[in-house]
């Protein structure tokens, strides 16, 4: 069966850095567009940052831009998410996500059929 299983989330001081990982089994068929999104308390799920899955073509955020990176370890079959200067906006669950959809809109939920259960993120000031 598919998985997709977060880890890496914490808590850290504002300025400090964390590195979530997505470690994903199961997957038999083709994933076109791998994806990080988040959800703060209240607010609707947003994209944050995402990747073809050949690695040629990745986009981000406005928010994440400049902060955070994408990148896949083909081999392992795992998504990481490195974020830097972290400050208490970035506060959200973070859930990786996948699309089988070849004509994938990154950044937009509705085209992400898998998911995995998220990791929390807090960053106090």
């Amino acid at each position: 069966q598919v998985n997709l299983e977060e880890s890496g989330g914490g808590s850290v001081q504002a300025g400090g850095s964390l590195r979530l990982s997505c470690a994903a089994s199961g997957f038999t068929f083709s994933v076109y567009w791998w994806a990080w999104f988040r959800q703060a308390p209240g607010k609707e799920r947003e994209g944050v940052a995402a990747i073809s899955i050949g690695g040629t073509r990745s986009v981000y955020a406005d928010s994440a831009k400049g902060r955070f990176t994408i990148s896949r370890d083909n081999a392992k079959r795992i998504l990481y998410l490195q974020m830097n200067t972290l400050n208490p906006d970035d506060t959200a669950v973070y859930y990786c996500a996948a699309s089988v959809v070849r004509e994938t809109r990154p950044g937009n939920k509705t085209d992400f059929r898998y998911w995995g259960q998220g990791t929390q993120v807090t960053v106090s000031s």
